[in-house]
Protein backbone atom coordinates (compact mmCIF):
# COMPACT_ATOMS: atom_id res chain seq x y z
CA UNK A 1 0.00 0.00 0.00
CA UNK A 2 2.82 2.41 0.82
CA UNK A 3 4.34 1.83 -2.62
CA UNK A 4 1.63 3.68 -4.52
CA UNK A 5 1.58 6.59 -2.08
CA UNK A 6 5.39 6.76 -2.16
CA UNK A 7 5.33 6.93 -5.96
CA UNK A 8 2.67 9.62 -5.93
CA UNK A 9 4.51 11.70 -3.38
CA UNK A 10 7.71 11.40 -5.41
CA UNK A 11 6.19 13.17 -8.43
CA UNK A 12 4.10 15.74 -6.55
CA UNK A 13 4.94 19.42 -6.94
CA UNK A 14 3.96 22.35 -4.70
CA UNK A 15 3.26 24.54 -7.72
CA UNK A 16 0.69 22.16 -9.15
CA UNK A 17 -0.79 21.59 -5.70
CA UNK A 18 -1.40 25.31 -5.36
CA UNK A 19 -2.95 25.52 -8.83
CA UNK A 20 -5.18 22.52 -8.17
CA UNK A 21 -6.34 23.88 -4.83
CA UNK A 22 -7.45 27.06 -6.61
CA UNK A 23 -9.04 25.24 -9.57
CA UNK A 24 -11.04 22.85 -7.39
CA UNK A 25 -12.27 25.62 -5.09
CA UNK A 26 -10.85 24.53 -1.74
CA UNK A 27 -11.22 27.91 -0.03
CA UNK A 28 -13.50 28.65 2.89
CA UNK A 29 -17.16 28.36 1.88
CA UNK A 30 -16.33 26.88 -1.54
CA UNK A 31 -17.53 23.48 -2.72
CA UNK A 32 -14.12 21.86 -2.21
CA UNK A 33 -13.40 23.49 1.13
CA UNK A 34 -10.62 21.75 3.02
CA UNK A 35 -9.59 19.37 0.23
CA UNK A 36 -5.84 18.71 0.16
CA UNK A 37 -3.78 18.47 -3.03
CA UNK A 38 -0.16 17.40 -3.37
CA UNK A 39 0.14 18.35 -7.05
CA UNK A 40 0.04 15.53 -9.63
CA UNK A 41 -1.11 15.70 -13.25
CA UNK A 42 -3.95 13.44 -14.30
CA UNK A 43 -1.85 11.56 -16.93
CA UNK A 44 0.90 10.91 -14.36
CA UNK A 45 -1.64 9.72 -11.81
CA UNK A 46 -3.25 7.35 -14.29
CA UNK A 47 0.11 5.95 -15.34
CA UNK A 48 0.97 5.05 -11.76
CA UNK A 49 -2.49 3.63 -11.09
CA UNK A 50 -2.03 1.14 -13.94
CA UNK A 51 0.75 -0.47 -11.94
CA UNK A 52 -1.51 -0.92 -8.92
CA UNK A 53 -4.77 -2.05 -10.50
CA UNK A 54 -4.93 -5.18 -8.33
CA UNK A 55 -5.13 -3.38 -5.00
CA UNK A 56 -7.70 -4.92 -2.69
CA UNK A 57 -10.82 -3.07 -1.58
CA UNK A 58 -9.24 -2.70 1.85
CA UNK A 59 -6.24 -1.00 0.29
CA UNK A 60 -8.48 1.18 -1.87
CA UNK A 61 -10.43 2.10 1.26
CA UNK A 62 -7.23 3.43 2.80
CA UNK A 63 -6.73 5.68 -0.22
CA UNK A 64 -10.35 6.84 -0.16
CA UNK A 65 -10.10 7.65 3.53
CA UNK A 66 -7.13 9.94 2.90
CA UNK A 67 -7.55 13.72 2.99
CA UNK A 68 -5.32 13.85 -0.11
CA UNK A 69 -7.40 14.37 -3.22
CA UNK A 70 -5.06 12.55 -5.61
CA UNK A 71 -5.10 9.44 -3.41
CA UNK A 72 -8.90 9.34 -3.56
CA UNK A 73 -8.89 9.94 -7.31
CA UNK A 74 -6.30 7.19 -7.75
CA UNK A 75 -8.48 4.76 -5.81
CA UNK A 76 -11.43 5.55 -8.08
CA UNK A 77 -9.36 5.18 -11.25
CA UNK A 78 -8.29 1.73 -10.07
CA UNK A 79 -11.84 0.84 -9.05
CA UNK A 80 -13.16 1.75 -12.51
CA UNK A 81 -10.52 -0.46 -14.10
CA UNK A 82 -11.51 -3.33 -11.83
CA UNK A 83 -15.21 -2.82 -12.61
CA UNK A 84 -14.57 -3.01 -16.34
CA UNK A 85 -12.93 -6.40 -15.86
CA UNK A 86 -15.27 -7.73 -13.18
CA UNK A 87 -17.75 -10.56 -13.65
CA UNK A 88 -20.73 -11.82 -11.68
CA UNK A 89 -21.05 -10.91 -8.03
CA UNK A 90 -17.75 -8.99 -8.09
CA UNK A 91 -19.55 -6.24 -9.98
CA UNK A 92 -22.06 -5.82 -7.17
CA UNK A 93 -19.31 -5.86 -4.57
CA UNK A 94 -17.55 -2.99 -6.35
CA UNK A 95 -20.80 -1.11 -6.84
CA UNK A 96 -21.77 -1.47 -3.17
CA UNK A 97 -18.28 -0.43 -2.09
CA UNK A 98 -18.56 2.67 -4.26
CA UNK A 99 -21.93 3.69 -2.84
CA UNK A 100 -20.64 3.13 0.68
CA UNK A 101 -17.95 5.71 -0.07
CA UNK A 102 -19.98 8.50 -1.65
CA UNK A 103 -19.00 10.77 1.26
CA UNK A 104 -15.38 10.43 0.07
CA UNK A 105 -16.26 11.07 -3.60
CA UNK A 106 -16.49 14.75 -2.84
CA UNK A 107 -15.43 16.78 -5.84
CA UNK A 108 -16.64 16.94 -9.42
CA UNK A 109 -13.60 15.22 -10.96
CA UNK A 110 -13.95 12.30 -8.54
CA UNK A 111 -17.58 11.90 -9.58
CA UNK A 112 -16.99 12.38 -13.28
CA UNK A 113 -14.14 9.88 -13.46
CA UNK A 114 -16.14 7.08 -11.85
CA UNK A 115 -19.95 7.41 -11.77
CA UNK A 116 -20.58 6.39 -15.38
CA UNK A 117 -18.40 3.29 -15.37
CA UNK A 118 -19.33 2.03 -11.93
CA UNK A 119 -22.87 3.15 -11.09
CA UNK A 120 -24.12 3.50 -14.66
CA UNK A 121 -22.49 0.29 -15.84
CA UNK A 122 -23.83 -1.73 -12.93
CA UNK A 123 -27.39 -0.43 -13.20
CA UNK A 124 -27.61 -0.70 -17.00
CA UNK A 125 -29.59 -3.96 -16.92
CA UNK A 126 -31.17 -3.43 -13.49
CA UNK A 127 -33.74 -1.35 -11.70
CA UNK A 128 -32.55 2.27 -11.64
CA UNK A 129 -34.81 3.70 -8.96
CA UNK A 130 -31.82 4.30 -6.68
CA UNK A 131 -30.71 7.08 -9.02
CA UNK A 132 -33.94 8.94 -8.32
CA UNK A 133 -33.44 8.49 -4.59
CA UNK A 134 -29.91 9.86 -4.96
CA UNK A 135 -31.12 12.84 -6.99
CA UNK A 136 -33.59 13.69 -4.23
CA UNK A 137 -31.01 13.80 -1.44
CA UNK A 138 -29.53 17.08 -0.24
CA UNK A 139 -25.96 15.90 -0.90
CA UNK A 140 -24.37 17.69 -3.85
CA UNK A 141 -22.01 14.91 -4.88
CA UNK A 142 -24.57 12.12 -4.53
CA UNK A 143 -26.87 14.14 -6.79
CA UNK A 144 -24.11 14.64 -9.33
CA UNK A 145 -23.32 10.90 -9.26
CA UNK A 146 -26.96 10.20 -10.14
CA UNK A 147 -27.02 12.36 -13.27
CA UNK A 148 -23.46 11.59 -14.43
CA UNK A 149 -24.15 7.84 -14.13
CA UNK A 150 -26.63 8.20 -17.00
CA UNK A 151 -23.78 8.79 -19.42
CA UNK A 152 -23.52 5.02 -19.58
CA UNK A 153 -27.15 4.83 -20.68
CA UNK A 154 -26.70 7.67 -23.17
CA UNK A 155 -23.80 5.83 -24.79
CA UNK A 156 -26.17 2.90 -25.24
CA UNK A 157 -28.94 5.03 -26.79
CA UNK A 158 -31.12 5.12 -23.68
CA UNK A 159 -32.18 8.66 -22.78
CA UNK A 160 -35.24 8.58 -20.51
CA UNK A 161 -33.36 8.52 -17.22
CA UNK A 162 -31.24 11.49 -18.23
CA UNK A 163 -34.35 13.51 -19.05
CA UNK A 164 -36.25 12.47 -15.92
CA UNK A 165 -33.33 13.09 -13.57
CA UNK A 166 -32.65 16.41 -15.25
CA UNK A 167 -36.26 17.41 -14.58
CA UNK A 168 -35.85 16.55 -10.89
CA UNK A 169 -32.65 18.57 -10.62
CA UNK A 170 -33.70 21.66 -12.60
CA UNK A 171 -34.46 23.63 -9.45
CA UNK A 172 -31.07 22.84 -7.88
CA UNK A 173 -29.18 25.90 -6.72
CA UNK A 174 -25.63 24.74 -7.44
CA UNK A 175 -23.84 25.54 -10.67
CA UNK A 176 -22.12 22.12 -10.67
CA UNK A 177 -25.51 20.45 -11.04
CA UNK A 178 -26.54 22.93 -13.72
CA UNK A 179 -23.41 22.04 -15.68
CA UNK A 180 -24.03 18.31 -15.24
CA UNK A 181 -27.60 18.66 -16.52
CA UNK A 182 -26.49 20.62 -19.56
CA UNK A 183 -23.60 18.27 -20.25
CA UNK A 184 -25.76 15.14 -20.20
CA UNK A 185 -28.48 16.77 -22.32
CA UNK A 186 -25.88 17.84 -24.86
CA UNK A 187 -24.47 14.31 -25.08
CA UNK A 188 -27.95 12.81 -25.42
CA UNK A 189 -28.65 15.27 -28.25
CA UNK A 190 -25.40 14.25 -29.95
CA UNK A 191 -26.19 10.53 -29.59
CA UNK A 192 -29.49 10.75 -31.46
CA UNK A 193 -31.99 12.23 -29.02
CA UNK A 194 -32.27 15.58 -30.80
CA UNK A 195 -36.07 15.75 -30.73
CA UNK A 196 -36.34 14.44 -27.17
CA UNK A 197 -33.83 16.97 -25.85
CA UNK A 198 -35.26 19.90 -27.79
CA UNK A 199 -38.79 19.03 -26.65
CA UNK A 200 -37.48 18.83 -23.08
CA UNK A 201 -35.88 22.26 -23.37
CA UNK A 202 -39.03 23.82 -24.78
CA UNK A 203 -41.23 22.31 -22.09
CA UNK A 204 -38.89 23.35 -19.28
CA UNK A 205 -37.47 26.58 -20.62
CA UNK A 206 -38.83 28.59 -17.72
CA UNK A 207 -37.07 26.40 -15.16
CA UNK A 208 -33.81 25.42 -16.78
CA UNK A 209 -30.82 27.39 -15.47
CA UNK A 210 -28.94 29.43 -18.07
CA UNK A 211 -25.73 27.48 -17.50
CA UNK A 212 -27.53 24.19 -18.17
CA UNK A 213 -29.16 25.62 -21.28
CA UNK A 214 -25.89 26.92 -22.71
CA UNK A 215 -24.25 23.53 -22.27
CA UNK A 216 -27.26 21.67 -23.70
CA UNK A 217 -27.42 23.70 -26.93
CA UNK A 218 -23.67 23.91 -27.48
CA UNK A 219 -23.58 21.58 -30.51
CA UNK A 220 -26.74 22.85 -32.15
CA UNK A 221 -26.82 25.13 -35.18
CA UNK A 222 -26.55 28.85 -34.57
CA UNK A 223 -30.19 29.16 -35.57
CA UNK A 224 -31.35 26.65 -32.94
CA UNK A 225 -29.08 28.18 -30.29
CA UNK A 226 -30.58 31.58 -30.95
CA UNK A 227 -34.09 30.10 -30.81
CA UNK A 228 -33.61 28.60 -27.38
CA UNK A 229 -31.78 31.60 -25.96
CA UNK A 230 -34.61 33.83 -27.21
CA UNK A 231 -37.14 31.59 -25.45
CA UNK A 232 -35.17 31.92 -22.25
Amino acid sequence: MSNITDELQAIATPERAEASAWFFKTGKGQYGEGDVFIGITNPDLRAICKKYNTLTLSELQELLDSPIHEYRLGALIILVDQMKKAKGETRQIIYDFYLDNTHRINNWDLVDSSARDIVGAYLFDKDRSILYDMACTDHLWTQRIAIIATFYFINNKQFNDTLQLSAILLSHRHDLIHKAIGWTLREAWKKGAEHLVEDFLEQNIGQIPRTALRYAIEKMTDERKKYFMTLK
